[in-house]
């Protein structure tokens, strides 16, 4: 197995939120008293669950009609907690067991994670709690700050999941308390109407919320690939300026060595044994 196949084994670990030191103990406690029967692989099925349940009581509140007093609202919730245990836990319990299998670990939570957030993503869509088409650009936001976290995995062998405070985590719980404030007030009526090529955008304040929250995800990716961009070209120079200095040497080592081969074999010319004829040839 190659060092590249390898990769994620080595890769550090950062996820420094706001809810971290309550989440971390929480964690450690369940991996600790979960019995053995339940493994990892669950886990994510559990977590992959919880997205589609996310989704089907979504679009139920939206086949209902009024979100005001909708119970659909509290079944959200309910997945949203399914959906953070199991995504949550299923690589917590894997280090504490030593069960770890970084490069499948790797690939399959984060491919089925994106999967839960379209599961997700068009559910609130579906559900009239926001505008479809604002949804779905918050969608292409989130899915390009994943993008972003794997990239710079792969780049800098640190799994750093935000530096903003505000992860996956604490995204559950904002969602979970808008869906509460929904329950009691309903969605609301569109403060402002935007008529854009044909596209109709009504801002009720789910909208204006998750349009918030979409621009917050452009704003801190592009933030990220021009700072992690920077540095990553700012260590690359510094390499290559290492990697040609030790060329220069060894092109200078090279041909010292040439040069010395080179007056070698003229030295043992020189010295080259005479014969009997050139003993007896005369110079000219």
């Amino acid at each position: 197995m190659t060092k590249e196949q390898t990769r994620t084994e080595n890769d550090k670990r950062t996820n420094d939120i706001l809810l971290g030191p309550l989440e971390r103990p929480a964690l450690a406690f369940f991996a600790k008293h979960m019995p053995m029967w339940v493994n990892s692989d669950m886990l994510t099925i559990f977590a992959l669950f919880g997205a589609a349940m996310i989704f089907l009581a979504y679009f139920l509140a939206g086949q209902a009609g009024d979100l005001k007093g909708n119970g659909y609202l509290f079944l959200v919730n309910l997945g949203l907690f399914i959906h953070w245990f199991g995504d949550s836990l299923d690589g917590t319990l894997a280090r504490y067991r030593h069960h770890e299998r970084p490069n499948y670990g790797y690939y399959t939570d984060h491919a089925l994670d994106g999967l839960a957030s379209v599961m997700i993503f068009m559910g609130i869509g579906l559900s009239g709690l926001a505008d479809f088409k604002v949804t779905m650009f918050a969608l292409v936001t989130w899915l390009l700050v994943m993008m972003q976290v794997f990239l710079k995995t792969h780049a800098t062998g640190t799994f750093e999941m935000t530096s903003a405070k505000i992860g996956p985590t604490e995204i559950r719980v904002l969602l979970a308390i808008l869906n509460t404030v929904i329950y009691f007030t309903g969605a609301g009526q569109p403060l402002a109407v935007l008529e854009l090529r044909g596209l109709t955008i009504s801002f009720t304040p789910g909208t204006i919320v998750l349009a918030v929250v979409s621009i917050v995800f452009l704003v801190y990716y592009i933030y990220q690939v021009v700072t992690t961009g920077s540095k990553l070209s700012a260590e690359d120079l510094e390499a290559l300026k290492v990697k040609n200095t030790e060329r220069a040497r060894k092109g200078i080592v090279s041909q010292m060595e040439l040069d010395r081969r080179e007056k070698e074999k003229k030295l043992a010319s020189q010295q080259k044994p005479k014969t009997l004829l050139d003993l007896f040839s005369k110079p000219d």
